[in-house]
């Protein structure tokens, strides 16, 4: 709601019209349970938002653009991407106490739902419980502060939006700790009939570098056929007409790593996408994805990037 808000007022100031904000339950939303590898796969989040567009009950859906589906169902288009947050995932510890990755005590507890920040937390320190974590980031950040969790791994960006950056006790650095393809950005799918009809708002919104970037992270996903539940980081950055890719596919117990990165024309972000995952695949990726399990892992018993 936050961020259909942000993207309200913008198109509000862009056209003058009235935006209202209808707010839809998912199935990822109303099950707070379970392990979202155990409801779903793709379209988790996204599936009532999709039926409710095609269906003309909205006429554009704000996601974050790390959780939806590579391709999008018929009818369906990504209207716009407006200027990229934070790409960074950060820590949260107990309220007072400064706590990074390196200083967590030994066999320590970390709340995380995504294999990637499993995989990479595991591989800086082995050592660490990685556990599950379902919830908004209130009730996330209570359970840090009642002690269930040493820490949690959450993206930066959603912690910035809901005014939470003075909770951060590290902020990791994405050279090494590469996010989740596209985190950070907020993808506005509208209804391909009605792209040329709102074509105002959506190119006033609409940052250039920023799709270029998680058009080819994304498409490091689909060459892959990797959804993002599994644990694969990307971060392409813009600079003059090129774009620089980095790519990770890790193992969910951290022992295992496969990297590649690659500089093409930011113009054909897709392929610059294709050109890395075939790097990935020629260096093993292949034998970590193919691998694993598709319930819950022994690890964190979870499989869903989340916040």
């Amino acid at each position: 709601m936050t961020q259909s808000g942000w993207v309200a007022d913008r198109i509000r100031a862009a056209t003058g019209c009235p935006v209202e904000l209808v707010e839809i339950r998912t199935t990822g939303d109303a099950d707070q349970e379970r392990p979202l590898s155990e409801i779903g796969g793709r379209g988790l989040f996204t599936r009532e938002l999709d039926r409710a567009l095609l269906d003309d009950e909205v006429d554009l859906a704000v996601h974050s653009l790390k959780d939806l589906p590579t391709r999008f169902p018929e009818g369906l288009s990504l209207g716009s991407v407006p200027v990229r947050e934070d790409v960074r995932d950060v820590l949260i510890g107990p309220e007072g106490r400064p706590t990074g990755l390196s200083e967590l005590p030994r066999a320590g507890r970390l709340g995380t739902s995504s294999l990637r920040r499993q995989g990479l937390a595991l591989a800086h320190r082995s050592d660490l419980d990685v556990a599950p974590i379902r919830g908004n980031l209130d009730t996330r950040i209570s359970k840090v502060d009642s002690g269930e969790y040493d820490a949690i791994v959450l993206a930066a960006a959603g912690v910035r939006r809901l005014g939470w950056m003075s909770r951060v006790s590290q902020s990791l650095d994405s050279a090494g700790w590469l996010p989740a393809p596209a985190q950070g950005a907020l993808g506005i799918v509208v209804r391909t009939e009605d792209l040329a009809v709102h074509e105002s708002w959506l190119s006033a919104l609409q940052d250039h570098g920023a799709r270029a970037s998680v058009a080819a992270e994304r498409q490091v996903l689909h060459a892959l056929e990797a959804g993002c539940q599994l644990p694969v980081g990307a971060l392409a950055i813009p600079f003059g007409s090129a774009l620089r890719l980095k790519a990770v596919v890790i193992s969910p117990d951290g022992q295992r790593t496969v990297r590649a990165e690659a500089s093409g024309d930011l113009n054909a972000p897709e392929e610059l996408g294709d050109q890395v995952a075939r790097l990935l695949v020629q260096r093993g990726a292949r034998r970590i994805l193919d691998h694993l399990d598709p319930l819950p892992n022994p690890v964190s018993g979870s499989a869903q990037e989340g916040g």
